[in-house]
């Protein structure tokens, strides 16, 4: 049953991102055995101002982009050493690491997650426009739930994607988007 006060109440999940350990393998298993794809790659990614348990931190990673049905799936891997989700206690591999769900309102995501008891790891801003946070529920490391307040122009690019995996012949699985 989803509360009107809970996590759940803020969107819907619209990803299962994963950290593999092979990025590589991981892409050719997302699109030769469970077909999903294709996948848009976004090479080392940054978000500045990002904070990593109230401290600051500048993770860099490269994420893989596609789609299996409606589902986005995320592949990530990290390309610096600064302390993130992706390291560390919360830096699982080989399984799920977090869900996402589009909000509305970066604060009052952030306001959600202290009326559930859920603990904020980290976030940051997203653009000029957007925000992300990343909460531990209280299920420990591995489960997080990324809440992404999406900057302009997200929503149409994950449409770009949804599509082209509609009709996807199995051709390109890695594209670049630059």
């Amino acid at each position: 049953m989803t509360g009107t006060r809970t996590l759940a109440s803020l969107g819907d999940v619209m990803q299962l991102a994963f950290v593999p350990s092979d990025f590589d393998a991981a892409v050719k298993h997302w699109t030769e055995v469970i077909g999903a794809g294709p996948f848009f790659l976004l090479p080392n990614v940054s978000l500045p101002g990002g904070r990593y348990r109230g401290e600051a931190s500048d993770p860099v990673f490269t994420m893989a982009l596609g789609y299996w049905g409606d589902m986005q799936i995320e592949l990530i891997r990290p390309e610096n050493d600064a302390a993130s989700i992706y390291r560390g206690d919360y830096g699982v591999a080989d399984r799920l690491h977090h869900v996402c769900l589009l909000v509305d309102s970066i604060d009052e995501a952030r306001a959600r997650c202290g009326e559930v008891g859920a603990e904020i790891i980290f976030e940051a801003p997203v653009g000029d426009t957007g925000g992300v946070i990343y909460a531990d529920p209280g299920s420990g490391p591995g489960n997080l739930v990324e809440l992404l307040e999406p900057q302009a122009g997200t929503r149409e690019l994950f449409a770009m994607m949804r599509d082209a995996a509609r009709n996807w012949d199995g051709s390109e699985p890695l594209r670049s988007l630059g």
